[in-house]
């Protein structure tokens, strides 16, 4: 059986959904650079990055971090990329819980660990540059939403979920950390002040929501949602029927902006254009 990946866009202002290209292969977790000249993806544990102008595929020189995971971050500057990892001489085919945070240069260079515990899973930087957020499992937990200084230090927990709270992620302005959380019972989409108060939930719909991705003018919201019955509200599959959805940062005029076949791997981290007036997602196909 063949998979084939399609970078695909959407714009807000048409409308309109775009190709950008087709690959034979699994690639995961596009974002776009701050210049607005490529996109970033990860594919068979590496970090790649596509250019817009003469359409080539590049790698990103991660050093000995060749099992990266399909969460990785820009700094506010665009001059440096925060990814997941599993640890250096781990099998990318067994589990990814011994999942690392790193921080490296995107010109390519030497990691450096940031998290000292694992499994960590990158999601967020601040507008500052200052603190990295993410979602953790400790002690045996489902998961829950942690920051943690960029220089390294002790990390700080502010969710407390009876099941799964992740994909935290900060608005432009850094006032707020968006994520979604099993709380209500179903996944659903959050918001809370970026020092964990002020938890309140966005959406209320009978759909399992995830990642939600701010634009950079702090005016739209964008998520991938499941079906209630084709998964667990906890897990997010590959390969299921997914949409795309859209809504204003006060959570008003949400509306599914596109519908594919994708899931993990589809709209893992924030992947709008520098203008705001786009962003990029991944789709599969088999056959």
């Amino acid at each position: 059986m063949n998979l084939y990946s399609t970078l695909e866009t959407y714009d807000v202002i048409t409308k309109e959904r775009s190709t950008i290209f087709k690959l034979n292969k699994h690639l995961e977790a596009p974002n776009w650079t701050k210049d607005g000249k490529y996109i970033i993806y990860n594919s068979d544990g590496l970090i790649w990055q596509y250019d817009l102008a003469t359409e080539e595929h590049s790698k990103v020189d991660t050093g000995a971090i060749v099992a990266c995971n399909n969460d990785h971050v820009l700094s506010a500057d665009g001059k440096d990329i925060a990814i997941s990892s599993m640890a250096p001489g781990t099998d990318l085919n067994v589990s990814g819980y011994n999942s690392y945070i790193y921080i490296l240069p995107l010109s390519g260079g030497s990691p450096r660990k940031v998290t000292p515990l694992s499994p960590s899973f990158l999601h967020g930087w601040s507008p500052d540059g200052k603190t990295l957020a993410y979602c953790a499992m400790r002690n045996g937990e489902n998961g829950d939403i942690y920051i943690i200084p960029v220089d390294g230090g002790e990390e700080i927990r502010l969710t407390y979920t009876e099941g799964l709270s992740d994909g935290p992620e900060y608005s432009a302005d850094g006032k707020h950390i968006w994520f979604n959380s099993v709380k209500s019972g179903l996944m659903q989409i959050w918001r809370m002040d970026s020092d964990g108060g002020n938890q309140q939930r966005v959406t209320t719909d009978e759909r399992n929501n995830w990642f939600p991705h701010i634009s950079p003018d702090n005016k739209r919201v964008a998520y991938i949602s499941y079906n209630k019955g084709d998964v667990d509200p906890g897990d997010h599959p590959a390969n299921k029927n997914v949409q795309l959805n859209l809504m204003n940062y006060d959570g008003s005029e949400n509306k599914v902006v596109a519908q594919l076949f994708g899931g993990q791997g589809t709209f893992n981290v924030n992947s709008w254009s520098p203008d705001s007036n786009t962003f990029a997602f991944v789709s599969y196909e088999l056959n």
